[in-house]
């Protein structure tokens, strides 16, 4: 299918993104207008210690007016390289280190308004090795064990979508003992 872009303005540029009303031409050749949410991409992280406990972070989401079990995630710097952000974020928000990050999976997470595409990364030999947190984040380290994890994603208990998305890529890696 063909859309063709016929105008592009941004509308709002903030820290983490900008929104752009943008009129594009459609396949049956109307017009129309859609509000896109421009974004640098973002990483998701799965840290599983030796004792097999994955590493999750709670906060308070503002938006959501709640606190959720999510996975370790940040966004992109302008052109930074993901597996960079893997490491750094990592290290931010939960204090350790891996010596392995393997990509498990890149997609988009709400392609219906927004271009943010997520890499997902499974880390593993953890190590201790703190960066100083975001000043505007509030983080509590939570160990679950991988079984639980899963357990409580499919009880509706992990309600963030990354997570969940991310919790799906690294099933093979994760259960693969299961029969």
């Amino acid at each position: 299918m063909s859309f063709e872009i016929v105008n592009r303005q941004s509308i709002f540029q903030g820290r983490v993104f900008t929104v752009e009303r943008v009129q594009v031409t459609l396949p049956n050749q109307k017009q129309a207008s859609y509000e896109i949410v421009s974004h640098h991409g973002a990483v998701t992280i799965i840290p599983v210690d030796e004792q097999g406990m994955i590493l999750f972070v709670r906060q308070y989401r503002l938006p959501a007016g709640e606190d959720l079990l999510e996975l370790p995630a940040g966004t992109l710097e302008d052109n930074e390289d993901p597996l960079y952000a893997a490491g750094r974020e990592i290290r931010e928000e939960t204090g350790m280190a891996a010596a392995e990050l393997r990509e498990l999976g890149q997609y988009y997470l709400a392609p219906g308004y927004s271009t943010e595409f997520m890499h997902t990364y499974l880390a593993t030999g953890l190590s201790n090795s703190p960066l100083d947190a975001d000043e505007d984040e509030f983080l509590d380290l939570v160990k679950i064990p991988i079984r639980e994890a899963y357990r409580m994603a499919h009880a509706g208990e992990i309600r963030d979508s990354k997570t969940l998305a991310s919790l799906f890529l690294a099933e093979p890696y994760l259960l693969k003992n299961d029969a």
